[in-house]
């Protein structure tokens, strides 16, 4: 069977997909994009499931008589940014935008169940469609979907997900057995000194100066705790001090992005962030306290999958 020919005119969900992208909605906001989904999967005759995390929503296809499961999984949030394009389905919302293409994704899933329940595929057992909210930003929408109890639900032998890559081939899947795609953490280190006006900083504790060393230091984290035969990366993306030039702040602040390809990796990074931070801050005679925020861990694939 080809199943690209049920595809032949793909003008619906060319539609769908603008018409999501014009109206972006951040995480566990998704209502709009929620209601569309669920609308469209109950008229191919899917039975939906919602308020899975807020937002959240489940297509079930049964066919046949097997007990297997699989997941089909996509992600409906957009991003906190200004979308400068000027087409017709550009951005409807100030400020919020589909620039990950999750717009993409989630009509990209309902295609999937599109096809699988109006074009009489042979399987047999189950199929989860699985409408993730809130990706970006830290949110872990997917681990708040787990703790609504989503597998004890809608129980999977796999789930199987995709991002796309504008870059790449139109029509290939870029698959590799092992490490994928890199698990997402954000890390905060707030140094508390004491203030005092800049024209007298021998009457305060200058924690802007504890910051910038420990934003220098931070750029040997890598390649002093993670060997060279693996791939990692901290960047260094905030630095907040005073909001007055005239002033030493009690506290200054320095974050940014960690990116590995093991969870080994960013136990090591992380212990190296928070030994840092104390060290320096205590040699400026600050103090420090740091928030490390394991967002999203690796994607590994298992060679069976």
């Amino acid at each position: 069977m080809n199943i690209a020919d049920p595809f032949a005119d793909m003008s619906r969900f060319v539609a769908i997909r603008r018409d999501i992208h014009a109206h972006p909605e951040l995480g566990f906001e998704e209502h709009r994009t929620s209601d569309q989904v669920a609308r469209l999967l109950a008229e191919w005759g899917i039975e939906v499931h919602r308020g899975i995390a807020g937002t959240g929503l489940v297509g079930v296809l049964r066919r046949g008589t097997s007990g297997r499961t699989i997941g089909l999984r996509a992600d409906m949030d957009a991003l906190p940014m200004h979308e400068a394009n000027r087409f017709a389905h550009a951005s409807t919302h100030a400020g919020r935008m589909h620039a990950c293409g999750h717009d993409g994704h989630t009509t990209m899933l309902l295609a999937a169940a599109w096809h699988l329940a109006q074009h009489g595929i042979p399987f047999d057992g189950t199929v989860h469609f699985i409408f993730q909210p809130a990706e970006e930003m830290g949110k872990a929408g997917a681990k708040k979907m787990i703790q609504d109890g989503l597998f004890e639900r809608f129980p999977c032998e796999a789930v199987f997900a995709l991002h796309n890559f504008p870059v790449g081939e139109v029509g290939r899947f870029a698959l590799n057995e092992g490490a994928l795609m890199a698990s997402s953490n954000t890390y905060k280190v707030t140094v508390r000194g004491r203030g005092t006006h800049a024209s007298l900083p021998h009457t305060g504790i200058d924690p802007v100066k504890a910051v910038i060393a420990l934003a220098q230091a931070l750029q040997t984290v890598v390649p002093s705790v993670i060997a060279s035969t693996e791939r990692a990366l901290l960047a260094v993306t905030q630095l907040q001090g005073s909001d007055a030039p005239n002033v030493i702040p009690d506290t200054a602040t320095v974050g940014g992005t960690v990116r590995t390809f093991s969870v080994a990796a960013i136990d090591r990074i992380e212990e190296r962030v928070r030994a840092l931070a104390e060290g320096i801050a205590r040699a400026h005679e600050c103090s420090a306290e740091v928030s490390f925020v394991r967002a999203s861990p690796p994607v590994v694939n298992h060679p069976a999958e």
